[in-house]
């Protein structure tokens, strides 16, 4: 059964200044997602799932001669869980592994994408979140474990304790879902917050309280954990990109 990946693909990214769908922003001289999707060829997803919305054309466009890749229209945007609703279609009786990850995240890397999958072969989770350990968290939603070291939850840093904004461990918006079990998550999301919007951050927690096995894995590498919001951070990730190549002897 060939692996399947969703990419988030269908925001605007206002911050950064330009009238491109963000995910098509260069980086070192490709569109980011362009990078996010042959990290996730090389890692072994054979059919990936693009969500566009934000001048979708664009991204279509830029993406059209790409095989494995089929394109999923999100029209209006009302948060992830939404985005990833919009591909239940393409889901219905798939019983695999799903990879979902962001199309602004051009610094991903084909051996954590690896591992999840790996991880996800061995011990089969309903949901195995990709997450990393990062030195200044700010802004980062917080992994919470219980005394045994198991996943407990997602904390959002607003609605973190003091003691959980202490930790390092953060949640970076990479997943591994069980299929159905991932429909079955998105059945019972709901909007019932301040921006009345679908997270899929929500997911995991439902299918832990429906008593399924939810597990998070410290997999992602530092590189991974610089984020693409603003013209400052994307030329922080470019000099980290073309340090990463050079030790890779790619450049």
């Amino acid at each position: 059964m060939a692996t399947t990946a969703i990419v988030l693909a269908a925001g605007k990214g206002t911050r950064m200044k330009s009238d491109l769908p963000k995910v098509l922003i260069p980086v070192c001289g490709r569109p980011m997602v362009e990078h996010v999707l042959d990290t996730l060829a090389s890692a072994g997803v054979e059919r990936t799932l693009v969500v566009v919305g934000y001048r979708s054309d664009l991204v279509r466009q830029q993406l059209a001669g790409r095989t494995g890749v089929a394109f999923v229209e999100q029209t209006e945007q009302r948060g992830t869980g939404h985005a990833v609703m919009m591909c239940r279609e393409q889901l219905v009786g798939y019983e695999g592994p799903v990879v979902i990850v962001t199309g602004d995240s051009p610094l991903a890397q084909r051996e954590s994408i690896e591992a999840l999958l790996a991880h996800y072969a061995a011990h089969h989770p309903a949901c195995l979140l990709g997450t990393a350990h990062k030195s200044e968290p700010r802004g980062l939603g917080r992994i919470v474990r219980d005394a045994t070291g198991a996943f407990q939850a997602i904390v959002e840093e607003r609605d973190a304790t003091p003691d959980q904004r202490l930790l390092t461990e953060v949640n970076m918006s990479c997943y591994v879902f069980h299929g159905p079990d991932l429909l079955a998550a998105l059945d019972k999301l709901g909007c019932d917050n301040a921006q009345g919007e679908y997270y899929l951050t929500d997911c995991p927690g439902l299918l832990r309280r429906a008593g399924r096995p939810v597990e998070a894995l410290a997999v992602l590498q530092p590189i991974e954990a610089l984020s693409i919001n603003t013209p400052e951070e994307l030329a922080v990730a470019e000099r980290a990109m073309q340090d990463d190549n050079r030790a890779r002897g790619l450049s």
